[in-house]
């Protein structure tokens, strides 16, 4: 029987069994997933991993909730715990300071991990990130509200993460379905109805973000339909050392829809 990929290492981070996966050598950057009915680290970054790999250290666990990390029963889902998590995941696995990607809720983390604990930050990359208001879209309250079938999530992923629906196999949606079921439990309890609420619970201050001082990289798709691009460009207006990498013709899915150029401006952004 072929290992599921989507399964690394297994860490104790306080009472949360967290499922990672550690790839190269060096400086090390961690990858925060975003909160898409089904993900796992390995599914949101599986085609850029190898490659930042052969750079960096790269460490992708998956959130409370996400993946195959083990939970309390009834844990109560919340910014804080989830930040709690990724702090007690770098403890565990003894990395003092790190660069952090994050994509969409997963860059609403790396913010709280740069605000509250910036002695751990080098470098910042936030992708499509959460983190300040917006009125919800359309695309994020489908997301959130996802109810399980797979046309529900062939539709998701053709019509609403990425803009070139060509990208998106049968056995992809099928493949995402199937890891939905897994954990539909939790992910119902995360962001119920009315969803706004979860959007301003995830943002931050002006005067939270402006004092950020790690150098940041902002990446997001013009035609993004789930986190509106002005998002970003509110985080750069508010950020002092930030510059933002703006793909046309991409929608959520920067990562996947514009994997290599995404490694590479990662890549170059290290390295400065």
């Amino acid at each position: 029987m072929t290992q599921n990929p989507e399964i690394g290492r297994q860490i104790a981070t306080g009472d949360i069994v967290t499922n990672y996966h550690d790839l190269g050598s060096g400086a090390p950057l961690l990858l925060l997933h975003g909160s898409g009915p089904g993900v796992s680290a390995f599914a949101n970054w599986r085609l850029v991993m190898g490659p930042l790999a052969e750079h960096t250290r790269v460490l992708a666990p998956d959130l409370a909730g996400f993946g195959y990390s083990e939970i309390p029963a009834g844990l109560a889902f919340s910014r804080e715990v989830w930040l709690r998590q990724i702090v007690d995941f770098l403890d565990a696995v003894g990395v003092d300071r790190v660069s952090v990607v994050g994509n969409s809720f997963g860059g609403s983390m790396a913010l709280a991990l740069a605000i509250h604990h910036p002695e751990r930050v080098d470098k910042l990359i936030l992708m499509g990130s959460v983190g300040v208001h917006f009125d919800i879209t359309d695309g994020l309250d489908a997301v959130w509200g996802y109810e399980p079938s797979a046309e529900t999530m062939g539709r998701l992923m053709r019509d609403t993460f990425a803009y070139d629906s060509s990208l998106i196999t049968e056995d992809m949606v099928q493949g995402r379905y199937r890891a939905s079921l897994r954990t539909q439990e939790d992910f119902a309890r995360m962001f119920p109805a009315p969803r706004q609420r979860w959007v301003d619970a995830m943002a931050f201050s002006e005067a939270e973000i402006r004092g950020i001082k790690a150098p940041t990289l902002l990446i997001h798709g013009r035609d993004d339909k789930v986190i509106p691009l002005e998002t970003s460009l509110t985080l750069l207006g508010w950020i002092d050392n930030a510059q933002l990498h703006v793909f046309g013709r991409c929608g959520h899915w920067t990562q996947i829809e514009y994997a290599q150029p995404f490694c590479e401006l990662v890549t170059d952004f290290l390295a400065i």
